[in-house]
């Protein structure tokens, strides 16, 4: 069996390296379109699961997951120019939203899935702050357009909850669902050479 990441995410990629685990990086390519009145936790999870099935076959555990960042009830995805960075930004500063990972973990034709909240709250930030964040590039393709492990970090008040929901891979759900599927986390961990 080899473990599979359904993510071209480097931060999962990261999180999942810094478990000492062996595994290949095979993203997925889906829809990751939120459906009307669907639910933050409904999406990210559905997305989760479109994800792993796409790319899970009879040999592999697939792990697979998604981020929306939601503020007053408006979901976030990933910004798609600069100025919709900004527009999130200035949402976000001062103020406290949630950030929902779904995560899912596939074998064969089984699946089991969760999905995990946090809660962030921003520190204030200045126009030139948020402009001159903007422009490091770092927002972009991240959900919320901020990055918790990142520079991003630095306007982040507090949490409450797991930083690696925030980051994009609850790896605290992972141990669970591989068992439920029959396997143990264990299995894939990096070989050791004396």
């Amino acid at each position: 069996m080899r473990l599979v990441l359904a993510s071209s995410s480097q931060r999962r990629a990261e999180l999942l390296a810094a478990l000492d685990l062996e595994f290949e990086v095979k993203p997925a390519d889906v829809d990751e379109t939120r459906r009307p009145d669907e639910t933050p936790g409904a999406y990210v999870e559905r997305v989760a699961r479109n994800k792993a099935a796409a790319v899970v076959d009879s040999d592999s555990v697939v792990v697979a997951a998604d981020t929306a960042v939601v503020h007053g009830g408006h979901v976030m995805g990933k910004p798609a120019h600069p100025e919709e960075a900004r527009s999130m930004l200035r949402r976000l500063q001062g103020d406290t939203h949630e950030v929902f990972t779904g995560v899912a973990v596939a074998v064969g034709d089984r699946m089991e899935s969760l999905v995990d909240v946090t809660e962030v709250r921003m520190l204030p930030m200045t126009d030139d702050e948020i402009a001159g964040y903007v422009d490091c590039g770092e927002p972009m393709g991240k959900a919320g357009a901020y990055a918790l492990q990142g520079r991003g970090g630095l306007f982040v008040e507090s949490i409450v909850g797991s930083p690696f929901t925030v980051i994009g891979l609850p790896v605290h759900l992972l141990p669970r669902l591989v068992r439920r599927l029959g396997h143990d986390l264990d299995d894939f961990a990096a070989k050791r050479h004396n």
